[in-house]
């Protein structure tokens, strides 16, 4: 699974794209870090190397490497405007001989510093310090064209052309991939031995569109909270949106934190024992959504504190099931009741944030409605760029009307958003094909989440694990983490390293059980939950207490 791998990857017609010169490889060691690099690369026609410059280790970069700006595909848009792939690969003085594709979050548009991020709470744990060659791109489009006239649409407005929509959902990864590993194996003048893809939310997505689509390219997976059903997740804004705004008429003040502070308390009051011990997670996520009943909050005659307005706890019960139309019917997934919904970043994505240019709304109803309306339903909808005119948008949403444009094409859009953002076969999967070609999957995803529902990632792989005989484990591992929201903080154990155990796996055949996670020094968690760890456990296992010292994973065991 190395290098002949590495070489039938790219002998199909994507090695077109980034053919190297017949010499590749007849280099003594790695080429010059300098401007004759480009030349000696020899990059098939259509991309360009933009700059080239040697990076010291420090606080800019955790270690010595060789960066290459490029760019490819450049074009002009249907829309008029000007569209390429941007891109940089960096390449570590002390190769360890791998790859790494980044995959990035959000909207894309922007080249994300390519270090390789690896989904755990030490963020100085990267792949490029350990010596993997990076590739980051900005996925076709940049996020700021449009900045001084379409104001927070700017990043979506991409959405008008066909084609970057197209590689913001899979073409761009196609596309880049090749080129990158022939950047990669020409600085080198050697093969890459293992090639990862790592992403976390829409870049959790790209890793599982690529692991459809690509299904030989990678040797293994890393992904965090994956947005795979993005359109329908967006679906959820509006839903949101809706909900809050009809409790006090102001999205922001529809909860104080005070407010959600209460509901976190109370369930831990109902929930926390179940795996047990009483520590502040819920380990037990599946008795807890059992057992808690969020509407048991609301206030009672003359009762004016430790509890909710009724209409409160009704709104929490309509978005935690998520949304439907007027048939009942569920257009995207329900949500798991956890310890996160008194989290900064809980309130941040759902409720309000400390962003004066955004009017202090939450990201659903700044950059998620500009999503909704421009790239996830088609036709698109050309909306202003403030903020009230992107919340009005959610506000006019129809369930019934509006919703089934996601799956909608027309004479422009050849392919409806679910066909462009979701991995083929998302509904039922089986990646036959990526199990064939021996290849892993690691999947995490906190059960606080506010814009992906963890329970949309179970579903899928339980799907998964059904079409596979039961065997998906063999492949395709989940970890769910209590407490987690959209990436690791809070009050949960995120402090963990998963892209050790994938490679393990990939290169050792040591398949994954029990990740030892804990609580990163000096973070909220720390200061919240004292200094711990805990077992992440395999789905569907869950950490459960037996005896011994509370603070330690070793007191647990999955079951």
């Amino acid at each position: 699974m190395t290098g002949l791998r590495t070489g039938a990857r790219l002998a199909g017609p994507l090695a077109a794209l980034a053919a190297l010169s017949g010499a590749a490889f007849a280099q003594d060691g790695p080429l010059a870090c300098g401007e004759d690099l480009a030349e000696s690369l020899r990059l098939a026609e259509g991309t360009r190397v933009t700059a080239v410059s040697h990076v010291e280790a420090g606080e800019e970069a955790p270690v010595a490497h060789c960066l290459v700006s490029a760019v490819t595909q450049e074009r002009e848009g249907m829309d008029g405007e000007s569209y390429a792939i941007r891109f940089e690969v960096r390449l570590p003085d002390e190769w360890n001989g791998d790859f790494v594709h980044q995959f990035n979050g959000g909207n894309d548009g922007a080249v994300v510093p390519a270090f390789g991020p690896l989904m755990g709470a030490d963020t100085s744990d990267t792949a490029l310090s350990r010596g993997y060659a990076v590739v980051s791109s900005d996925a076709g489009h940049a996020g700021d064209a449009q900045a001084e006239t379409a104001g927070l649409a700017s990043g979506n407005r991409f959405g008008l052309d066909a084609q970057a929509r197209r590689n913001y959902g899979y073409g761009a990864v196609a596309v880049l991939d090749p080129i990158a590993r022939a950047v990669v194996e020409g600085f080198y003048g050697s093969e890459i031995g293992h090639a990862y893809g790592v992403g976390g939310s829409n870049g959790g997505r790209h890793a599982m569109i690529a692991a459809a689509r690509m299904p030989e390219a990678f040797d293994g997976l890393l992904i965090g909270y994956p947005g795979f059903n993005l359109p329908k997740a967006a679906v959820q804004h509006a839903w949101d949106i809706q909900a809050f705004k009809s409790i006090t008429g102001d999205v922001r003040t529809a909860f104080s934190t005070d407010d959600l502070s209460l509901v976190a308390e109370e369930m831990l009051g109902v929930c926390d024992g179940f795996d047990g011990l009483e520590d502040g997670i819920i380990g037990d996520s599946p008795a807890c959504q059992e057992a808690f009943d969020v509407t048991a909050l609301a206030c009672e005659d003359g009762q004016n504190a430790g509890c909710l307005a009724p209409e409160q706890t009704e709104v929490l019960a309509r978005i935690h099931a998520g949304p439907t139309n007027s048939a009942g019917e569920q257009l995207y997934s329900p949500w798991v009741f956890d310890t996160g919904i008194g989290s900064g970043d809980w309130r941040f994505w759902k409720l309000e944030s400390p962003i004066p240019p955004w009017d202090n709304m939450p990201l659903i109803a700044t950059m998620g409605a500009g999503s909704l309306s421009y790239i996830f339903t088609t036709p698109p909808t050309e909306v202003g760029g403030s903020p009230a005119e992107l919340e009005q948008f959610l506000l006019d949403f129809d369930f019934d009307e509006d919703a089934p444009k996601i799956f909608a094409t027309d004479e422009a859009y050849s392919e409806s958003a679910m066909e462009v953002m979701t991995p083929p076969g998302a509904d039922d999967p089986e990646l036959a094909e990526f199990r064939d070609a021996g290849a892993k999957m690691i999947i995490v995803h906190g059960n606080s989440d506010p814009v992906f529902s963890v329970v949309d990632t179970i579903d899928w792989y339980e799907a998964l694990d059904a079409n596979n005989g039961g065997n998906a484990e063999e492949f395709a591992r989940l970890y769910t983490v209590p407490g987690m929201p959209h990436g690791a903080g809070a009050n949960s154990t995120s402090d963990f390293d998963l892209f050790t155990a994938l490679v393990d796996w990939v290169e050792n055949g040591e398949q994954p059980g029990a990740i030892i996670a804990g609580t990163l020094p000096g973070s909220e968690a720390e200061a919240a939950l004292g200094s711990i760890t805990r077992p992440l456990c395999p789905y569907p296992q869950i950490a459960r207490y037996e005896s011994g010292d509370e603070a330690s994973a070793d007191s647990f065991t999955c079951e």
